[in-house]
């Protein structure tokens, strides 16, 4: 790859970056990228004077305002944990692509933080009151505004129906704080990557996402404990494996279609951006589904050979 495609990598990690803040809706963004490119620099070593320049930001990023109670001490501890496992992982198959390394590295902060909050009865309690109170108080703000804006328009029983709503969505704080994860821990590898050894080939292409084909099977499984479970806890961890396998389908179904496109345009992008604010409820389900049949007729591979066979 020339240097000026090296150079266009760029978008790839603006593009996570956008990403992480859009899903870190219960934690700050920063520590998802501070942590792990400071994991990074501290093992991998600082090769060149701009790691170190942004070392010491991140540094900055990850300590942040210390507060009283809240989730501060739980999202460091997240943060940590899992920079902890992203470095051990690259430095045991330094060789392997980004994202197995990334997705294994979730799993095992998944599985550690989990079993450290079995330990202490009441802990995850407390985490997720935390989650859902800081969502209710934030749709309390909005719910005194629109009030306020046009008091006849929105009704009690209306209100109360969004806070319910907002309660069951905090319930999927594991989902998106996963999602989140891998997008923080693909921007600090690019960050580190590219500031030590000035290159930008830490990511590859979108149009080439894919993994495991057998992770479906989380996906599947989430859905029968939502349509069987015989629990809210059943339920609410089923909800939770749609959402963070839903998420990771719908990127390898925009890869496929991006694929199959031939690439996007800056007008391309823009359409796309436009469509994401108003066509998401739409746009979102069609890439899933594209992902999702992917994994049995893998499309890509279909499509480079009808074109081979063409040329």
């Amino acid at each position: 790859m020339s240097a000026v495609a090296d150079e266009r990598t760029w978008p790839r990690a603006a593009g996570l970056l956008f990403l992480t803040l859009m899903l870190s809706l219960f934690t700050g963004p920063g520590v998802l990228v501070a942590f792990p490119f400071l994991a990074l620099t501290m093992v991998l070593g600082l090769r060149r004077l701009p790691a170190a320049v942004a070392a010491v930001f991140a540094m900055f990023v990850a300590v942040g305002v210390p507060t009283r109670g809240g989730l501060w001490y739980f999202e460091r501890g997240w943060a940590i944990v899992l920079a902890g496992w992203f470095v051990v992982l690259t430095m045991r198959w330094p060789q392997s692509r980004f994202f197995p390394r990334a997705l294994a590295a979730v799993a095992a902060t998944t599985a550690l933080v989990g079993l450290l909050l079995v330990i202490r009865p009441g802990s995850w309690s407390v985490v997720d009151w935390l989650v859902i109170e800081g969502l209710m108080r934030s749709a309390r703000v909005i719910g005194q505004v629109l009030i306020t804006s046009d008091p006849e328009a929105y009704t009690t029983a209306g209100l109360s129906t969004a806070y319910e709503w907002t309660a069951q969505f905090g319930r999927l704080f594991p989902a998106f704080l996963g999602l989140s994860s891998l997008s923080g821990l693909a921007v600090a590898w690019w960050g580190y990557v590219r500031l030590s050894t000035g290159s930008g080939l830490g990511l590859g292409p979108l149009r080439d996402f894919r993994f495991n084909d057998h992770l479906v099977w989380l996906f599947l499984i989430g859905l029968a404990m939502i349509v069987f479970g015989a629990g809210e806890g059943w339920t609410s961890g089923g909800g939770n494996a749609v959402v963070f396998m839903g998420g990771l389908y719908a990127m390898r179904g925009a890869a496929v279609l991006l694929f199959l496109s031939g690439g996007l345009t800056g007008l391309g992008f823009l359409f796309l951006i436009v469509g994401m604010l108003f066509l998401w409820p739409v746009l979102i389900p069609g890439a899933l589904l594209v992902g999702v049949s992917d994994t049995w007729l893998d499309l890509r591979s279909k499509a480079q050979a009808i074109a081979d066979g063409k040329s």
